[in-house]
């Protein structure tokens, strides 16, 4: 492999300024940067397509935002940092009283240099994220405050990059996808935006026995949205990798795939094992990134991520500190001769002749059986009702199953085969939480017993 140091070192440069967000220039600019990599193909669905149980959001866009003293004198500034407007903050102009401006002001008292991360993707709001110092110094209480965001909510895309890697004749397709969609951060997620990308390169430069899909995308609703207009295709794929926070100081992981006996697991594992590398195992929970879309009910599809300081597991997760001082080009080159390493496994193996393998877990299927109606992708839990609260905060606790957690692993077992108490022994969630939370989705038209169908994507209209 290549030495890819100052190419990593120079392309995180470029890019942790630029504002990205689920939509927008900042999108658009980061993977024209990227097609100086790779042959990248950039495309867009509009706004308002609907894609499963989600609707393309309205293109976001923010020229300037600030908040000014009595004085006149700018006391947060979003050129300083564009973590400092919350994403997707609908137009402001006004004068406030501390009073009221509290409730529009995002910080953490646990990490009081930090400006944390905050989004309102899909509710109508505006805030400000600021460190805990800075709220200190300059907000008192018997002051008014100016505040502007000049920013637009207007129809337009939700861009992606696309580059298909064509393997060997007849040959099996192996998925490498990644997220560009959060702004100045660099363990969360640029590092494996820049990552992939050469990644990618490399492979192109290699005589392969599979094909590889390399997708870049907005977390979440770009992934959705990818699955929901490619479905014939993604239904092809044999495993893959969701490649995110690999550029931290810390101990080496992976994530497993939703099946524990996949061979992707055991590949990763050799080849960690290869490079006498001291490892985490992560098994694989309903919480995390875009494996969450590829292993749903209508995919099914294995994907790992090796990690270097996991989502959730560094203290400068969603934060300004996870930034260049954080990440460093040598811990991202580590990581892709790992990933480099499982894929050469899996080109000398040849083992890609099945796209799902049975769960070694047999289940009675006794009892009460559901079927969720809507198996390709999450449902989008907010508007069901199911999910409040601002985007970026929610971290799961380990140890402590909430209601949110039962939600999410029943929508992702109830296939109409699997019964709760099957679940319940799976999962290690009581029977009981698990009939009290169904019944609700089942209430919420989300869950059936005993149906055999789903929503299907129409991207016709």
């Amino acid at each position: 492999m290549a030495d890819y140091i100052e190419d990593i070192d120079k392309f995180l440069k470029r890019l942790f300024p630029i504002n990205r967000s689920i939509t927008g220039d900042g999108n658009r600019e980061t993977l024209r940067i990227l097609q100086e990599i790779i042959p990248l193909e950039i495309k867009e669905y509009p706004s308002g397509q609907k894609v499963y149980d989600w609707t393309i959001p309205r293109e976001w866009r923010v020229k300037d935002a600030w908040i000014k003293n009595s004085k006149g004198q700018k006391v947060i500034d979003f050129k300083d940092s564009n973590l400092h407007v919350v994403g997707y903050s609908v137009p402001v102009s006004r004068k406030i009283k501390l009073s009221e401006l509290k409730g529009y002001l995002h910080y953490l008292e646990n990490l009081p240099e930090a400006i944390p991360y905050r989004t309102t993707y899909y509710y109508e709001t505006w805030g400000f994220c600021i460190s805990y110092n800075d709220y200190i110094k300059y907000f008192n209480d018997d002051e008014t405050y100016e505040v502007l965001i000049d920013s637009q909510l207007k129809d337009g895309g939700l861009s992606y990059g696309e580059f298909l890697i064509e393997g060997g004749k007849n040959s099996g397709e192996i998925l490498i996808s990644t997220y560009i969609c959060h702004p100045s951060m660099g363990n969360d997620n640029l590092a494996g935006v820049v990552l992939t990308a050469l990644l990618a390169k490399e492979l192109s430069k290699r005589k392969l026995n599979y094909s590889y899909r390399i997708v870049f995308a907005p977390e979440t609703i770009g992934v959705i949205a990818y699955c929901c207009n490619n479905e014939t295709e993604m239904k092809k794929i044999n495993t893959g990798f969701v490649v995110t926070t690999i550029g931290g100081p810390g101990k080496f992981g992976y994530k497993q795939s939703w099946q524990r006996d996949h061979f992707i697991n055991k590949v990763t594992e050799e080849a960690f094992i290869k490079n006498n590398i001291d490892y985490i195992k992560y098994p694989f929970d309903i919480h995390g990134s875009d494996e969450r879309q590829y292993s749903s009910q209508g995919f099914r599809i294995n994907t790992i991520s090796i990690t270097k300081d996991k989502s959730y597991e560094y203290p400068y997760y969603h934060t300004s500190l996870d930034n260049l001082d954080f990440v460093k080009p040598e811990y991202i080159q580590e990581s892709l001769h790992l990933y480099l390493c499982v894929i050469e496994k899996l080109e000398k193996s040849r083992i890609l002749d099945v796209h799902v393998q049975p769960d070694s877990t047999r289940f009675s299927s006794q009892g009460e059986v559901y079927k969720n109606l809507y198996p390709f992708c999450e449902v989008m839990l907010s508007k069901h009702g199911l999910l409040s609260g601002m985007g970026g905060s929610q971290l799961p606790v380990n140890g402590v199953i909430e209601e949110l957690d039962i939600i999410l692993w029943l929508l992702f077992y109830c296939d109409g085969k699997m019964s709760l108490s099957d679940i319940s022994l799976k999962t290690g969630i009581p029977l009981d939480s698990l009939r009290y939370v169904a019944l609700k989705l089942k209430d919420k038209r989300l869950l059936v017993k005993n149906v055999k169908k789903g929503i299907h994507c129409d991207v016709s209209s």
